[in-house]
């Protein structure tokens, strides 16, 4: 059974989260359990470096930003509440973040080590990272400090596969695809397409897992995954991002009616008009009575202030199928 943990590494919640999923898995008889960390981002905007946390905490864009955090309490009471917590579970002392950091490159950090070393290796990596934030009160943004981190949790090629910018595309696709999936929480446990939001007790957590373990999830291909992660972003108002999950398919699969549509739309609601045209020209060329590619292809030369050209594929849309006349 593998465990998904979507979170960010300047959550708080997500330490303690990681100390009560690991007490759940106490003396756990069930089927064997993979843990793997998935990125999430709090506060995107971040600077690199860090800033001292103490000058931003009265910024109300930063409040809003933590409060995904935990979306049930203020960010001033969420911290008061987090600091009593996190010494009920022995996270520190001492104990409270001194920078606001931005998390990526340690999310591009934690993907390497599982990709080079698994989930153990994962695993030393985040325990290193949130220690790093939340005890030793570092900024996560300073390659130094994931230098160490990396150092410390025995992946020793981690500093330099940083230095050359790896992991980066993949992490950047990972948040789409937790985006995607609805996942707007951290930390939230995924296992087998179920979700649990938050850091829950133990038992919670515990019951859900065997709750999860039992029941039966049919895993899509990965391509027709990618197409369906691609197609929520575009209904989530995300154009550019579904053409970020879209450019392998269309790379490998650039035949497919399918793929090609789905970026038709993505383009044309990315005001990427020349693109959206081409694409869908060849879709109307290929299949005459597609009202729909019709009516976006009028739609296309219409924005792009071609009214004579689009309307005879308006017309024809519209006659084919009436509602888009309205």
């Amino acid at each position: 059974m593998r465990v998904e943990i979507w979170a960010d590494m300047v959550c708080a919640w997500a330490y303690i989260g990681k100390r009560r999923l690991e007490r759940a898995l106490a003396g756990w008889e069930g089927e064997p359990v993979e843990v793997v960390w998935r990125p999430f981002r709090i506060d995107p905007a971040a600077p690199v470096p860090g800033e001292p946390l103490a000058e931003v905490l009265t910024d109300p864009r930063v409040d809003e930003a933590l409060q995904a955090c935990n979306p049930d309490l203020t960010p001033s009471d969420n911290r008061t509440l987090v600091s009593r917590i996190a010494a009920a579970e022995g996270l520190g002392p001492p104990w409270g973040p001194a920078w606001r950091a931005s998390s990526h490159d340690a999310h591009r950090l934690i993907a390497l080590a599982y990709e080079r070393g698994g989930a153990a290796l994962q695993d030393a990596v985040v325990e290193g990272v949130l220690r790093a934030h939340f005890v030793d009160a570092l900024d996560l943004g300073r390659p130094e400090v994931l230098d160490r981190v990396a150092a410390g949790a025995g992946f020793v090629e981690g500093a330099a596969l940083l230095a050359e910018g790896g992991g980066d595309e993949r992490v950047r696709e990972s948040l789409l695809v937790g985006k995607a999936t609805g996942v707007r929480t951290s930390p939230t446990l995924v296992v087998s397409g179920r979700a649990l939001t938050g850091a829950q007790p133990p038992e919670v957590i515990r019951e859900f897992l065997e709750g999860a373990g039992g029941s039966t999830h049919r895993r899509l291909p990965a391509e027709v995954e990618r197409l369906r992660h691609a197609e929520s972003l575009l209904d989530q108002r995300d154009p550019l991002g579904a053409l970020t999950l879209l450019r392998p398919l269309l790379d490998d699969h650039g035949d497919d009616r399918g793929v090609r549509m789905l970026a038709a739309r993505a383009y044309y609601a990315s005001a990427q008009l020349g693109r959206a045209e081409a694409t869908l020209e060849r879709l109307v060329a290929e299949t005459p009575d597609d009202s729909y590619a019709r009516h976006l292809l009028g739609r296309t030369l219409q924005r792009q202030g071609r009214s004579g050209e689009a309307e005879p594929h308006l017309a024809m849309a519209s006659v084919m199928t009436p509602s888009y006349a309205s």
